[in-house]
């Protein structure tokens, strides 16, 4: 699992909102307090859209080679198919010259 911007600010916000709501407990600032948590909030947010954002990174690099392989097989499918029609295309010439 990779770490995104979005979950490292979130870290941050989340810890700077901790540090916040001490501090406004601490000197009886019920602002500063209901602030921190607010940014507390917002930093969990963060984080989960963080999450989110590196669980489809991780699926879609996960996939990726699959579906080079699907496209690859698809390739040799059409490829084989118009050597199929290539070939009855002569043989039925070849039957008409007869």
């Amino acid at each position: 699992m990779s770490i995104t911007d979005s979950t490292l600010k979130g870290k941050f916000d989340e810890v700077a909102g901790k540090v916040k709501q001490s501090v406004g407990e601490a000197t009886n600032d019920q602002s500063l307090a209901n602030s921190g948590t607010a940014d507390q909030v917002k930093g969990h947010a963060e984080q989960i859209w963080g999450s989110v954002k590196s669980a489809y990174q991780d699926k879609e690099a996960e996939e990726k080679p699959r579906a080079e392989d699907n496209a690859h097989d698809v390739r040799e499918r059409i490829a084989s198919t118009a050597q199929n029609v290539k070939e009855r295309v002569q043989t039925e010439l070849d039957n008409l010259r007869k």
